[in-house]
């Protein structure tokens, strides 16, 4: 698919692992610039060798996202090397099991900072940047905003801000051009998800049940399946659409699961 990004400049933080490498992937393949912030710089090297060795090109940029001058400085380091930003991928964060019982000030307040702070950091130093491009903006978000988990309340709540996020971003750009969407993730084979199940005393069983659960074709999400959905949203193929919390998620959260066939 031509989405008309070639040369691009996109940053994607998380960028390394998971979904956030789906996406500096396929923006690759797309031939944009994706600029991959994260909090290792041995990680970043690797995908950007691994883009480098697929014919695109990359940049990566240590950092860690909970403190805010480093926000400050990746957008600084972006812009020292291209000139430019054409658009922002808020991606890092880690549901870090922080719950109402068990949790205190400090883990949630933490929690927060892992996984929304950064979120706002980036987009506000960011903006100069975008309203010069017009470019967009997507935060990753969860179903755990919408679904809760249980023995998760910081995740929930910055996932839920996420979203509030995404529309107020929505409306305050709009005299910009500057669309913001967010792609919500339900159930994705992702490293991290793997190490999660993998802590459990049923592992198959488990992930045996969930993916029973996810109505169509009975199966997590692919990051690539993600990634296709936040490109598009870069691109101007998505030109109309902003202030969408779009589910890529095989109907996982707004179909009714009782109807799956186990």
């Amino acid at each position: 698919m031509n989405l008309n990004l070639r040369e691009k400049v996109i940053i994607v933080t998380g960028g390394a692992k998971g979904i956030g490498e789906a996406i500096a992937r396929t923006l690759a393949v797309e031939e944009a610039y994706p600029v991959i912030v994260g909090r290792s710089a041995e990680d970043n090297a690797l995908v950007v060798e691994k883009i480098a060795a697929l014919g695109g090109m990359a940049y990566g940029i240590e950092a860690e996202l909970t403190r805010p001058e480093e926000c400050e400085r990746a957008i600084r380091l972006t812009v020292e090397r291209y000139g430019r930003i054409d658009g922002l991928i808020n991606n890092a964060g880690v549901n870090d099991g922080v719950s109402l019982e068990s949790g205190n000030y400090d883990a949630f307040m933490g929690s927060l900072h892992k996984n929304v702070v950064h979120y706002y950091l980036m987009a506000h130093h960011a903006l100069p940047y975008l309203k010069q491009t017009k470019g967009p903006i997507v935060n990753i978000g969860s179903k755990v905003a919408e679904t809760g988990q249980g023995n998760t309340s910081a995740y929930a709540a910055a996932n839920g801000a996420r979203n509030a996020l995404t529309r107020e971003w929505a409306v305050e750009l709009l005299k910009y051009g500057i669309r913001v969407n967010a792609v919500i993730v339900a159930e994705s084979w992702t490293p991290l998800y793997e190490k999660w199940i993998q802590t459990l005393s049923n592992p198959e069983e488990t992930l045996d049940e969930i993916n029973r659960r996810i109505p169509l074709d009975n199966r997590m999400t692919t990051p690539e399946e993600i990634a296709q959905m936040v490109v598009f949203l870069m691109s101007k193929k998505s030109s109309h659409t902003t202030g969408q919390l779009i589910h890529v998620d095989g109907g996982y959260v707004h179909l009714d699961r009782s109807l799956v066939k186990h």
